[in-house]
């Protein structure tokens, strides 16, 4: 348990989507925590597990479907480096002709036993992202984010709002 947090939830799941629009347009769906503030409620995130579509292969191009979870919204496709992203994953089929290759990558979907935690969400909801690149047709993922409630320490809170509200 991190310090100055107090959990009051058992670890709970949440479902998300997100869908493109159009073919390979970046779409984020936001979904709702339903925290108090005025409780000093956040949440805190044990374990993420992503999963987007296949990319289509198309004879001769690059294919790609990626999608990612963050702590604020986006305007377009995150990295892992952003301070935010709390994961992503990619999805590519590359080809020359009639020959492909697959590729995934992405981050671990449950971290270490190590790890107390892997990110706090200290605002209302958090997002979630997809883009295809060079489909024919729309591209969608799915996921679980695993964690639990806690209550916060007013400067800690102040602290985590602060941060996550800078870093967008």
């Amino acid at each position: 348990m991190p310090t100055g947090l107090k959990q009051t939830s058992s670890v709970v799941s949440i479902g998300f989507s997100a869908t493109e629009a159009a073919p390979n347009v970046f779409a984020q769906n936001s979904v709702d925590l339903n925290l108090s503030p005025l409780d000093r409620e956040v949440f805190v995130v044990l374990a993420i597990n992503l999963d987007c579509d296949v990319p289509e292969f198309v004879a001769g191009n690059t294919t790609q479907v990626r999608c990612g979870l963050t702590t604020t919204s986006q305007t377009s496709m995150p990295s892992l480096a952003d301070a935010n992203c709390l994961a992503r994953l990619s999805n590519t089929i590359r080809s020359t002709g009639a020959d492909a290759v697959g590729f995934v990558s992405g981050a671990l979907e449950t971290p270490p036993a190590t790890l107390d935690y892997i990110g706090i969400v200290a605002t209302n909801d958090f997002f979630v992202q997809v883009k295809g690149t060079g489909n024919v047709g729309t591209s969608s993922m799915q996921g679980k984010l695993y964690g639990y409630r806690a209550t916060a320490t007013a400067d800690i809170f102040a602290a985590l709002v602060q941060s996550e509200v800078l870093s967008a």
